[in-house]
């Protein structure tokens, strides 16, 4: 495999990343790179905004499309994003990392042999940041609606939205709300086109913020379990934490992404003098992805749920067959986000399409 071109907006800075990394080739034209016919492959790393543009067009030149999550800004970019890589048959794929965490894997595996029992009750998730909390922290593009597309909601809730399709099932319907607590902020020295100033504080112009800053929602899957989920970046002392649990019929899983290598499971079968969760340390070759990395007992990180992804998806490229998540999933993944919009704005129940 070839790093053929890097793409970036600022030349300099993007020829300093090709160094760095190895690159052949360094470019501020992504139109040209994805018409390229040297290039197979095209991994989607911007703001929200140009994920449809680019993935439509790479997928009209051939092109296998890795792109970043949130799929798109809305339900009907990624319509058309989902319609473009179908009719263009090319290989897609979205980059939902933490699917490739060798315990979710596991989680995955442990419901599917029925290992939870023949039906689950509860999925639960809280994903909590706290890099925005400031008042002071400029006004980024992540705070901007026509740029993002939604704040807290489709950036970090995106993700445990799509561990619960993954480990639980399609959502049937939801009911939430979003929250802005900081409602402006300091524009950058290099901001204010396109954005709107409502005025000045403390010397500095302030711009409005257009995403919402928390989401909590409650809802239902299609297979009758119940799911209550919460996203912010507004908990103090949380960098970046994703705790998740799930109740079945004949046991509970639980895992805590500051515990990377490990899922606790219950099992209600057990005697009752020994019941209680275990603590599974997930690095043997026998599980998920553990077998590619280091001897048995070494523990792995958050770079390498990336570097599994890329594995699979180069080996889909290699096979000429998608592997999930894909366009498709980023799609499902995208009504969600729409309806717990609705719900919070209509304050009412909304049916997930």
């Amino acid at each position: 495999m070839r790093l053929h071109t890097i793409c970036g907006r600022n030349a300099a800075a993007v020829e300093k990343a090709r160094v760095k990394f190895g690159w052949e080739r360094a470019s501020t034209d992504w139109r040209a790179v994805v018409a390229d016919p040297e290039i197979d492959i095209v991994d989607i790393c911007t703001p929200n905004d140009s994920h449809a543009e680019i993935s439509i067009e790479a997928a009209r030149n051939g092109k296998a499309v890795l792109c970043e999550k949130v799929l798109a800004l809305d339900v009907s970019q990624a319509a058309a994003m989902v319609a473009a890589v179908n009719k263009a048959r090319v290989v897609n794929m979205v980059c939902h990392n933490y699917r490739r965490i060798p315990a979710i894997a596991l989680a995955k595996r442990m419901i599917e042999d029925g290992t939870l029992g023949d039906r689950i009750y509860h999925y639960r998730a809280r994903y909590a940041q706290d890099w925005i909390t400031n008042p002071d922290f400029p006004l980024v593009w992540r705070l901007q609606s026509k740029v993002a597309g939604s704040g807290t909601l489709g950036d970090i809730g995106a993700h445990i939205i799509d561990l619960g399709r993954y480990l639980v099932g399609e959502i049937k319907e939801v009911c939430g709300l979003l929250e802005t607590f900081i409602r402006e902020r300091p524009l950058a020295q290099s901001q204010g086109s396109g954005l709107s100033v409502v005025g000045s504080k403390g010397g500095k112009k302030m711009g409005r913020v257009t995403v919402d800053d928390a989401v909590s929602f409650v809802g239902r899957f299609k297979n009758g379990a119940l799911a209550n989920l919460e996203a912010t970046r507004f908990a103090h002392g949380r960098k970046n934490h994703i705790t998740l649990e799930i109740n079945g019929s004949k046991g509970s899983l639980a895992f805590n992404f500051e515990y990377i290598n490990r899922l606790e499971y219950y099992n209600s079968e057990d005697p009752a003098d020994r019941r209680g969760f275990r603590s599974i340390i997930v690095n043997d070759g026998s599980h998920p992805y553990a077998g590619a990395w280091w001897p048995n007992g070494h523990i792995i990180g958050y770079e390498h749920t990336f570097t599994n992804t890329f594995a699979d998806f180069v080996k889909a490229v290699a096979a000429g067959k998608s592997v999930q998540p894909t366009f498709e999933d980023g799609l499902q993944n995208q009504k969600v986000l729409a309806a717990i919009g609705e719900s919070a704005r209509t304050r009412q129940w909304i049916k997930v399409e």
